[in-house]
């Protein structure tokens, strides 16, 4: 070993290996005290996601935890026969999206979740020109319609009276309808529109606010929360401090196994940038839309049904000739099948009906 150079194995076996080294580094944060405290490994979350988790994680995700919990203020305010009530006046402003009865940007649909707009407004995620954070924009005065009366009534003035929010302070309610498998997208409630708190009542089922996720779709897939809040019916949830302004919250599709609303009440700043009046989103107020044509029922849904596999159209077309699929399957190194499944397509494109085969 002595005439090679090296006085130990070990060290002709690192020179023959440097890269070891490099991917070893990979993994430690640049400590020099070598306690390997910094040292992270990698796990799996799927085939296509990789997640890092440090050995302290656990650690900071509590602390991260109770400076979320410590932000957020929980009330059980409404009884069950209030939360009757409320749902039927959800009822109305639901068919009365439906028949077409709001301005245009009062209601916005998206699958097994719909919004309604009172009060203002705002674009945000497809609706914007420019995406990202800070680029959401108030509707013009009037574009959506008016908070409704029974909001007043039976929501905001039991909260002032119960020292929730101050009196006049809430000039905006979003009504959320989630259906079974229903979710929201992680995401903080935009700085530049809304003040702070955000106050959101929940009603017809209980359900769970879950902070810190991250979203992946098709199929869809929601990573391990910091905190998951649970959100009973009829209890009022305010968000301010570190849970409203600096980590996300989501719903997510496992947590709504029931249909689902939420009202949300909140005061846009009086700063918050509103679209221009030439902008395409921008309609004028008195304009009334014709009525929408029903786009969902309120049947129960299936709550896994949004993390099944998309069925291709392809897979629909082989379905569609069994036969002709089978002797693909089991003569793929045949090339008399392969050219025998060409001939038959062209045929069928050419004649535009399905040939009947004779019996010999």
């Amino acid at each position: 070993m002595a005439a090679s150079g090296y006085s130990d194995l070990r060290e002709k076996l690192k020179s023959m290996t440097p890269h070891r080294d490099e991917y070893k580094n990979k993994y430690v944060d640049g400590t020099s005290n070598g306690s390997g405290k910094g040292r992270k490994r990698k796990n799996r979350e799927s085939d296509d996601d990789e997640c890092e988790y440090s050995d302290d994680s656990a650690e900071l995700r509590e602390q991260e935890a109770r400076r979320v919990r410590s932000s957020i203020l929980q009330k059980s305010i409404f009884t069950p026969e209030e939360c009757a009530l409320i749902e039927e006046k959800i009822d109305e402003v639901v068919a009365n999206g439906e028949a077409g009865l709001y301005r245009e940007h009062t209601v916005d649909r998206a699958p097994l979740r719909n919004k309604y707009f009172f009060g203002e407004g705002y674009t945000y995620g497809a609706q914007l020109e420019k995406r990202g954070p800070g680029q959401e924009r108030l509707y013009r005065k009037g574009e959506v319609d008016e908070i409704p009366s029974w909001v007043h009534e039976l929501v905001i003035k039991r909260l002032v009276s119960n020292g929730v929010i101050q009196e006049g302070f809430v000039n905006s309610a979003v009504i959320n309808d989630y259906q079974p498998g229903g979710c929201i997208v992680s995401h903080v409630d935009p700085l530049h529109i809304f003040a702070r708190p955000i106050v959101s009542v929940s009603f017809f089922s209980d359900s769970a606010l879950c902070f810190g996720c991250r979203f992946q779709f098709k199929p869809i897939r929601v990573s391990e929360p910091v905190f998951v809040l649970p959100v009973r019916r009829g209890s009022v949830t305010v968000l301010s401090g570190y849970a409203a302004d600096d980590i996300t919250h989501c719903i997510r599709p496992q947590d709504i196994k029931e249909r689902r609303a939420v009202i949300i009440l909140r005061k846009t700043r009086p700063d918050a940038p509103r679209l221009d009046s030439d902008s395409p989103l921008s309609s004028s107020p008195a304009e009334r839309p014709t009525p929408l044509k029903a786009k969902r029922s309120h049947r129960k849904a299936d709550p896994d049904a949004a993390h099944r596999p998309r069925v291709l159209e392809m897979d629909k077309e082989e379905n569609r000739h069994p036969s002709l699929s089978r002797h693909r399957r089991h003569s793929g190194s045949s090339e008399n099948y392969w050219r025998r499944g060409q001939d038959y397509d062209k045929h069928r494109e050419s004649s535009g009906r399905k040939v009947k085969m004779r019996r010999h």
